[in-house]
Parts: structure tokens; sequence; C-alpha cells
């Protein structure tokens, strides 16, 4: 897991808590006995989200009641990880006590539609469908059941990208545009360790907190992940084996600080011991608001490929909104979400508020995504994330297990980083035994 606490890693931080445990107890018993809702289109309707993103939605509420009358929302700011807790409960008792439209992480949302198939209203009825290219592509199979039916629509998208310090890489004279690849980076790395003495990045070595951001985003930008689309276990694939092997070139180049420990990425960015950080589109403010005294000295570039000649661009994580299938109101819950998720004008106003980086395409054309950011020196940060996003990526499937693969690939990544572990053969046993917990078969 990351060193600071933001919205999406509080969200993996809740997924490993709650998810594995919420979605396991309730079993197939979630498929079930769901009560019947109800297609009303006026009335007061309820909004479950969390911290700053609830604050944006709650911004949208004056001008859809306008637009809208005959309805009503009440936003309700929950808590992360309350709001996991929540919903999970909710659904596995047959939707009793769920709002009209819920906010869900993409690390929730496939679960959840694989457990409990009816608890998610089924919103191709109410028009959905029309929206499928709106939004950035990648997105969309996360939002279908196996029913094939649209469950929800995508509000966040958060592109990678390599966060880097531009003075380090000058100092040392190591041009940013060569560095197309990991084994780029690699290679370059001593010279920036001697220029400067900040090694490249940090990882919780011993696996004090599930640190595994990085081997999944190395994993993503070969188009995998822990599980392929038909859920089979890709856990032990070649393309997880590369990223393990490319963390361990790291380690044993002496050019992956430790981590471990409440605070110590932070500290050690602080200091300036840290010369990149691979993140996504959220770490733009992020940033900027907590080393202002670095002010110009970062620079973001696309992700280098995990393999050499391989893809530069993936999508790491992503939310939604959605809408109880035991809502009273869902043409209503419906409504609020079209208006909010697909005007450009709407979620843009989120985004300025919210930092919630939008998945609609249309709101790329606003001047603010190439607009300069004096942080980054003047560099157009957003309007390098948008172009990632335009390269395309490939959908990920956490499943209803995820927690379990988490926890079973940080034991390897563990294993290999502290005892020496061959990357292959740790995740082969990991995988084997993330076989023996869920049931699965491993992918070929």
């Amino acid at each position: 897991m990351s060193h600071h606490l933001s919205r999406r890693q509080i969200l993996h931080l809740a997924t490993a808590s709650a998810a594995g445990l919420g979605l396991t107890a309730c079993g197939s018993g979630g498929s079930g006995g769901v009560a019947a809702g109800a297609d009303g289109d006026s009335g007061p309707i309820t909004v479950w989200s969390w911290t700053t993103a609830a604050e944006a939605l709650r911004g949208v509420v004056p001008s859809f009641e306008r637009d809208n009358p005959g309805i009503k929302v009440d936003v309700q700011d929950l808590g992360n990880p309350a709001i996991w807790d929540k919903i999970t409960v909710g659904l596995a008792s047959g939707g009793k006590g769920l709002a009209d439209v819920l906010h869900i992480g993409v690390d929730y949302l496939p679960g959840y539609l694989e457990k409990f198939p009816q608890g998610l209203a089924d919103l191709s009825k109410l028009g959905a469908d029309r929206y499928e290219d709106a939004f950035v592509e990648g997105l969309w199979p996360t939002v279908m059941g196996k029913d094939r039916a649209v469950h929800a629509l995508p509000w966040e998208v958060n592109p990678l990208g390599l966060f880097y310090r531009h003075d380090y890489f000058e100092k040392a004279g190591v041009d940013p545009a060569s560095l197309t690849s990991w084994d780029d980076l690699i290679a370059a790395g001593p010279k920036i360790l001697a220029a400067t003495g900040a090694q490249l990045l940090g990882l919780d070595k011993p696996g004090t907190t599930q640190d595994m951001d990085f081997f999944q985003n190395l994993m993503q930008l070969q188009g995998a992940f822990y599980f392929d689309h038909a859920g089979r276990i890709t856990l032990a694939s070649e393309e997880a084996v590369q990223a393990l092997t490319v963390i361990k070139r790291l380690n044993d180049a002496g050019l992956l600080a430790d981590t471990a420990g409440q605070g110590t990425w932070k500290r050690l960015v602080g200091q300036g011991k840290l010369a990149t950080a691979p993140y996504p589109a959220w770490a733009i403010d992020y940033l900027a608001t907590k080393f202002p005294a670095q002010s110009g000295k970062w620079r973001v570039m696309q992700p280098p490929a995990a393999v050499p000649g391989g893809g530069r661009s993936a999508i790491v994580n992503s939310t939604y909104l959605t809408v109880s299938a035991t809502s009273e109101r869902r043409k209503a819950a419906w409504r609020f979400v079209e208006y909010a998720l697909t005007k450009p004008a709407e979620i843009n106003r989120m985004f300025a508020s919210g930092g919630v980086f939008p998945a609609l395409k249309s709101a790329y054309a606003d001047p603010k995504f190439s607009a300069p950011h004096p942080f980054y020196g003047g560099q157009r940060v957003l309007r390098s994330f948008v172009d990632s996003l335009g390269a395309g990526a490939d959908a990920t499937n956490f499943t209803g297990d995820y927690s379990r693969a988490l926890k079973l690939a940080s034991d390897a990544q563990s294993q290999v980083l502290v005892k020496g572990a061959d990357p292959a053969e740790a995740l082969k046993a990991a995988a084997k035994q993330l076989a023996q917990q869920t049931g699965r078969q491993q992918g070929a």
C-alpha cells in the first residue's frame, strides 16, 4: 500500500479490511431475496458518498433541483471506510436500508455485481446504454453485469503517470524522453543516486501495509491483473512475474527505499530522498499541496513501460455512481446520476471542488485541462493525463476476491524484497493459495 492516505488509497485499505469479509460472508445469499423497488420519478432521494466526493456532489444539487422540480436530493457523507460496510451489509440483507444512489469504487463494483446480481438497478432499462461512448475507453466493461445490462455510470478515472524530480534528472544528465521502459529507468537510477543521493522510489518492503499499487500498475501497463476478464487467477502470469522482477531489480540495485512506518514516504519526499513517484492523476494536487517548498522541481511524464516496447498507459482505479435496486424512486435516482455524470459543466464543477478527475470525455474541452500548472514549472500536467487516456487502456477485473489476492501478492512481494525469494516461485505459490481459497481456476 501507499505511504499517505489519499482518498483512493483509503479505499484500498477499506477493501483489504472489509470487502473480502463482507462479500465472502454473504456468499450466494446475496443473489436472492431482494425486496422489490419502484420506478418513482419524484420525491426525496438519498445519495451515499464520502469526504471530498460527497462535497462535490452537493455542489450539483442546486442546479439539479432547479432543473428537476419535484426531486429533492440529500447527499450524505458516510465517511471512509464506513461506507463500504454499510453498502455491503445493505446488499447482503436484500437491499434494506440502502440509499437510492451509491458511490462505489472499482475495487468493489465487480464484486457486488458478482455476489449480489439483483442488488443494483438495471440502468439499461432507463437509457444508460446510450452513454457507452461518452466515457473513457476501458471503463464500460466494469459497469456491465453478467446480464450484460448497465448497472452504473463512471465518475472518476485515474490514469497513471510518473511524477519525477526535474531538477534531479537535470543534475544527473538524464533525459526523461529517453526513459521509455523501466529497464531504462533502472539503468539511469545509479546516475541519479550518485548525483543527488535520491533513490528512485519507495515501497513498504516488509509489508506492514499492503503496498501493492506499484506492482498492480506494472501489471496494468501490460493489460493484466490478479484476475482475467473471465475471473480466472493470473497472479502467476508472465506479466505478474515481470512486474515483480522489475521491483526486485530496483531493490537489488539499491534504488528502492523502504517506506515501512507511518508517514515514512511523506518524510522521504519532503527531505528530497525520492526522485520519482509513479502515481495517478489524483497526485497532481496532492504533491502541490503537501510539498509547496518543492514548487517548480517536479514534472510528469508517461509511465515507462513494464517491458521494453510495451504499453505506457493504464487506468489504475475509478469510481462510479449506481442506483440501488430497492430504491422506491429509481427513475428519480437515475436522473440525478445522469445529470451529475453526463453534463460537462456539472462534472467539471465537481472536479474543481473535489479533485475527482472526470471520466466523461467531453469534459476535457474545458480550458482548465490545457492550463499550465505553476508547481510543475508551467507544465500542462492535466493535458498529459488526458492524452494518456486517449491512448486507451484495458479494463481491470477486481472480482469479489480482490482482498484475498492483494494479501497473497503482498506476502509474495515481501518474500522477494526481504528474503530474496524468486519472483516466479513466490507468485506461483501465491496463485496456488488463491485458487485453494477461492475455488477459482488459474488462467493459462
